[in-house]
């Protein structure tokens, strides 16, 4: 297939074909960043500006790195100290960025939506990396791109989400890529943290599940997500101890599965809350594996988005 989207907003909008073919364009990415020379010219003279509303350490750290390989110029945007922190919209603000000729715009944004708005008001191409509780398609890209390599595939698998899905945009896009791969997947978590409009989304082939041993037992897969104690109005369970006691992955828990078991976690990682230090950085662990495979996936994704083939 040849990719002719302008932009990447989200995985719900992309076919199985498409989110395949970014995974497929990520392979050779891998083979490059293992090179002592890791830069290529593809983006030479392209500029790319990565505009983050909202903290960030991986995703932006990520986004820059890729980009800086593939040899474009990368701008760096925070709201402190700049025209919005002054009151100045978010569409002034990219609309003023874009006349400096920008070719790309990496926007993080803590309202759901963001990056669909941005894309209507510039002509430059935009990469969602993550907006409010909405998605984040590149973790979610790094995610099954991570899967696909460890297990060999995706369609047939169960894969499990662990924990706080009521907040968590990497959980949507999560949902929507392994469904239409053709995975099974099982939402795991206290009733409180489990979205009651999942059914919304229309998608077959999820259900919920409120028993983390048997989600242990059957998943081949489980992605353990951050409690984000941050977006919640008040503590979703009476403490954090109960929690760990019923969904925490703790080494005899994980025992209790097979072998061939894969631990995934998108970060940052409350170790001794939703994982414990033992099986994070234990062998059935490939959390340090995704941040090495989202250089790549980031890659392929701007290199897409650019229109440079």
């Amino acid at each position: 297939m040849q990719w002719v989207r302008k932009h990447l907003l989200g995985l719900e909008e992309l076919s199985a074909e498409e989110i395949n073919f970014i995974l497929d364009r990520a392979d050779s990415f891998k083979e490059i960043c293992t090179r002592p020379n890791k830069k290529v010219p593809a983006l030479s003279g392209r500029t790319i500006i990565n505009m983050f509303f909202e903290n960030s350490t991986r995703t932006n750290l990520s986004f820059q790195l890729a980009a800086r390989r593939l040899s474009a110029d990368v701008l760096l945007f925070s709201k402190a100290g700049t025209s919005v922190a002054k009151g100045e919209t978010m569409i002034d603000t990219a609309q003023n960025i874009e006349a400096m000729g920008v070719d790309v715009m990496v926007l993080r944004h803590g309202a759901s939506g963001a990056p669909w708005k941005l894309a209507r008001c510039v002509s430059c191409a935009v990469v969602n990396a993550g907006d409010g509780q909405h998605e984040h398609p590149t973790q979610a890209l790094l995610d099954l791109y991570t899967i696909r390599e460890v297990c060999g595939g995706i369609a047939g698998l169960t894969v499990g989400i662990v924990g706080d899905i009521a907040h968590s945009r990497v959980a949507r896009s999560n949902i929507w890529g392994l469904t239409k791969l053709g995975a099974r997947v099982m939402l795991i978590g206290p009733t409180t943290l489990i979205p009651r409009d999942i059914e919304r989304m229309g998608v077959s082939g999820v259900e919920v599940c409120h028993d983390m041993d048997r989600a242990v037992r059957e998943c081949r897969v489980l992605n353990m997500l951050r409690i984000q104690f941050e977006r919640q109005g008040e503590r979703p369970f009476p403490s954090i101890r109960e929690y760990i006691q019923m969904f925490g992955l703790t080494r005899e828990r994980l025992a209790k599965g097979r072998e061939d078991l894969v631990v995934m976690h998108p970060g940052p990682v409350n170790r001794g809350v939703e994982i414990s230090p033992e099986v994070a950085d234990g062998p059935q662990s490939v959390i340090l594996r995704q941040v090495a495979n989202g250089l790549a996936v980031r890659m392929a994704v701007l290199q897409l988005v650019a229109g440079v083939e």
